[in-house]
Formats: structure tokens, sequence, C-alpha cells
């Protein structure tokens, strides 16, 4: 069995299990009432950096049988639609077994995926988010696809192939997106630009979302991931979404001149 090895452990979090459980166990604020959530973003940064935000979102949602994470392919290597659904991901927190079926529903309804192991060797984005599902969810199945520059029409065929899959799986499946917003610009220039996006994800519009991220040229790196993610949300039948965080690096480095930004959004 394929076992994917983890690629940035001790680099963006914790390369011992037991210091990133606890790490998590600090970050996380659990919410009274946890949602049951069709979508969710999350960033993807350092954990120092972004794993609060992270772990106000784990805190707030369910965390079902099934998660399917969108992330961007930073490196450029592999398919531009890159799944994994044989074998496992191990991580210092836990082995997450692949989802095999729900992968063949997906490739069943599009020809834009493809099996490719290198898309995922060596990213980061997609990774961080695994611990943080593991210690909610330590048996859920994973369903890991990295996307490169696709078009809105793209976007469109994959988010439905997704939730077609979903409906005929007949059990509740959540898509992660992973995303941060804003890089390398000032607090004030982030917060301005990240409004315009976030806008359109409470809006539940992902043409708007995409169109206003590239127009606007906003640096937010998993805008692709992010309009899979509401436009399978909307095929799934949502009605609300919601920006539960939003924070920067400058809160701790204590530089807002030069700062990468990061959200927290729930679908439902």
């Amino acid at each position: 069995m394929k076992k994917r090895a983890p690629a940035v452990a001790g680099q963006f979090y914790p390369g011992d299990g037991d210091r990133a459980r606890r790490m998590i166990s600090e970050m996380v604020v659990k919410a009274d009432l946890k949602r049951s959530a069709i979508g969710v973003m999350g960033p993807h940064a350092g954990w120092m950096y972004s794993g609060k935000g992270a772990g106000i979102l784990y805190g707030s949602v369910e965390i079902p049988g099934r998660v399917i994470v969108l992330c961007p392919n930073h490196r450029g290597v592999g398919a531009k639609a890159a799944v994994m659904s044989e074998g496992s991901w191990v991580l210092p927190t836990g082995e997450t077994e692949l989802d095999k079926d729900m992968g063949s529903r997906i490739k069943a309804r599009t020809g834009l995926l493809i099996e490719d192991e290198r898309a995922h060797a060596g990213e980061h984005s997609l990774e961080v988010h695994v611990p943080f599902l593991q210690y909610f969810r330590p048996d859920f199945k994973l369903t890991p696809i990295s996307l490169g520059r696709l078009s809105y029409s793209e976007c469109l065929d994959l988010g439905g192939a997704l939730a077609g899959a979903a409906e005929e799986a007949g059990e509740e499946t959540l898509v992660v997106a992973s995303s941060d917003m804003t890089h390398f610009e000032s607090a004030e220039s982030a917060r301005k630009k990240d409004d315009l996006a976030l806008a359109r994800i409470k809006a539940l519009d992902p043409k708007g979302l995409y169109e206003v991220v590239l127009g606007k040229r906003i640096t937010m790196c998993g805008v692709i991931p992010a309009s899979v993610m509401l436009i399978y949300a909307l095929e799934r039948g949502a009605t609300s979404a919601e920006v539960i965080d939003y924070r920067n690096s400058g809160d701790v480095t204590g530089d807002y001149g030069d700062v990468v930004a990061y959200a927290s959004a729930v679908v439902t």
C-alpha cells in the first residue's frame, strides 16, 4: 500500500506527534454547538502564524467520516488537477486512509482529475490541515486534491463532479478549501483587498470570487480551491457562508508593514 510521508513536519508544525497534538489542543477554540458544514476554507501557513485560525475553524464544525481537501499546487509539479485515492498519508499525528471509493466516483465524472502523487509529495498546503482533522476525527477517510491554474469552466466541472460523487456515495462529505489570503503587503492594504474576496465568499458567489481575485490581482493562493468548494456547496444546497476568523502574520511578528493574511470561513 502506498504511503505518503510527511513533507513539512518539523517545519510548518511539530515533527513529534505528541507535541503537535498538544499544540493543536492549545490552538483549538471549541464552539458551544458545532455546526454541520458543507464546506469550509482555512489557512495553511506555519502553525505559529495561522494555526489559531485553523483551530477556531475546526473547533466550530463537525468532521464527518469523509473529507475532500482541495489545495493549491504551489510548486507547479504534476497534473493541474491531481488526486491520490489509494494508500494512506502518514503524519506524526497518525495515519489516515485515502478514500479509494470517493476518488473513483469523482474521476468517473470528470476528465480533469488525474491520479498523480507528484503533485502531493512536497506540498505543504494540504498537509497542515490533516492533523487538525485527525485530532477531531481519527477515523476519517481523506481525498486529497491539488489544483493548479483552472479556468472557471473547469472549476464548475470539478465542483459539479465532487457534488455528484458525494451525493451518490450517500454519506456526509465535507470539502475543505486550503487558502491563505493576501501575501506581502501592508496589513491595511491586505485587509482592503481581502474584504473584496471574502465578500464574494459570504455571498456564495464562486464566479465573483474567481473574477475579483484575478481582476484585482489579490494574491489569494487558494482562489481555485475556494471557488471549487463554493460550487460544490451550492450544488449540495448551501444557503449561508460566514467568515469566522481573519488575522495576519503581523499579529505574531509585530510587523504590520509586510504581512501574509489568513481567513477561515464556514459554508452551511
